[in-house]
């Protein structure tokens, strides 16, 4: 390990990537350490510990909504618009042909970026709203004016995210935006550890074991998930071209058991977060009937059962929905017969599709349920200890371990080209 690592350190470009990428996420830190002005930040954190959906998307933000800091939307409007283009490629011929071509993806992507602005005042705008409705005095009263001046300065910090995240995945070390948010999880955990300190208690000291053995278990099958692939082997006919037989190789096609990432869990937190976010709007409404089911709509998701339930339900089946929408069986069926391959024991064609998408749909149900569980761990953990300090973050470590294993993927990439550009 300390060989590699000074394999790394020695190569010259690498070694400045790196560092501009470390450079980047304490510049990101920083910024989430500046709050906007006028904000009660301790009735903030406040709320934030007593609301889980709150919390979910303070987890997204890079921590950085949570200080309401400048930067405190963080990424998540440019991952909505991303989604958002996704999911129109599915709907809209011309953008999924535009998906399969260089040129056209950078067209996506610069559509992406725009989005994004509109998107990130949109947001800001919904969060000022909502903490402003809160019973919490977090705001306070503020002018017109202060107002806007908020939502551009927060809608500026997004922006400012999205050019960081950009540059960071320019230099190869990871995806930028991830990293970001990797960052802003990885920040966290001294205060974790001060609270499980600060409010240790002899007596707990089995359970806290137990949940360390729970931790390394998860983390060790989050690796195992996200590394976890199906092997279809894949048979290629020969053909004879001249004095020369071309083909006749045989290979295999990897069927990922979890191809959706954590996608799945961002679209059930903005589906879960949407009706209670609605309600608050009408909690000071004059019709009766309409406070009242603003009341029964913020209090059934505050029931933890409830939310809990519908948390696993919803990244259950957003995991094969975005499965379908990343996995097209029928194109991959298409180009192997265009390429002279095949399933052994498979007709090309749709039979080869339809083979495709049935292995898909029975090992994505590996995938969908551990996300689901991994979703719901806080809770079943908060339930069966009574700590809250404790409760582990199963989303948090989903995207720490996912990014970390990106990241070393590509650090080793890049030695292995040097490596043999140096051969």
């Amino acid at each position: 390990m300390f060989s590699k690592l000074l394999q790394i350190w020695k190569i010259k470009d690498l070694r400045k990537n790196i560092l501009f990428v470390l450079t980047m996420l304490v510049v990101f830190r920083l910024a989430a350490h500046i709050p906007v002005p006028g904000v009660n930040v301790e009735a903030l954190r406040e709320i934030f510990s007593n609301n889980q959906i709150l919390g979910l998307m303070n987890i997204f933000s890079g921590g950085g909504m949570q200080n309401f800091s400048i930067v405190m939307m963080g990424v998540a409007p440019y991952i909505t618009s991303s989604i958002i283009f996704q999911l129109l490629g599915m709907i809209i011929p011309k953008l999924e042909d535009m998906q399969k071509e260089e040129s056209g993806r950078q067209k996506i992507n610069m559509w992406t970026r725009w989005a994004t602005v509109p998107l990130a005042f949109m947001q800001s705008y919904g969060m000022i709203t909502l903490l402003r409705r809160s019973s919490y005095d977090i705001l306070g009263s503020i002018s017109n004016f202060d107002l806007f001046a908020m939502i551009i300065t927060i809608s500026a910090g997004t922006i400012l995210l999205m050019w960081i995240g950009e540059l960071i995945t320019e230099k190869n070390i990871g995806n930028g935006i991830s990293l970001l948010i990797f960052a802003g999880i990885v920040a966290n955990l001294p205060q974790v550890l001060q609270n499980v300190i600060t409010t240790y208690d002899p007596s707990k000291l089995p359970v806290i074991i137990g949940f360390l053995a729970i931790t390394i278990i998860t983390v060790v099958g989050v690796v195992i998930i996200n590394e976890g692939q199906r092997n279809i082997p894949v048979q290629y006919a020969r053909q004879v071209r001249g004095n020369r037989v071309h083909g006749g190789t045989s290979t295999h096609l990897p069927l990922r058991v979890n191809m959706a990432g954590v996608i799945p869990i961002i679209f059930a937190i903005a589906v879960v977060m949407f009706p209670p976010m609605i309600a608050q709007f009408f909690m000071h409404a004059k019709t009766t009937w309409i406070v009242s089911a603003s009341e029964w709509v913020i209090g059934a998701f505050n029931n933890q059962l409830i939310y809990g339930i519908l948390y696993f339900v919803l990244v259950f089946a957003f995991t094969y929905f975005y499965t379908e929408v990343v996995f097209h069986p029928d194109r991959i069926a298409e180009n192997l017969q265009k390429q002279g391959g095949f399933i052994p024991g498979i007709r090309p064609g749709k039979n080869t599709s339809d083979y495709l998408g049935n292995v898909t749909y029975k090992i994505i149900f590996v995938g969908a349920l551990f996300l689901a569980v991994i979703a719901v761990l806080p809770l079943i953990m908060r339930y069966f200890t009574g700590i809250n300090s404790l409760a582990i973050g199963g989303t948090s470590l989903l995207i720490v371990v996912a990014v970390v294993i990106e990241t070393v993927k590509q650090i080793e990439s890049q030695l292995t080209m040097r490596e043999y550009e140096g051969g």
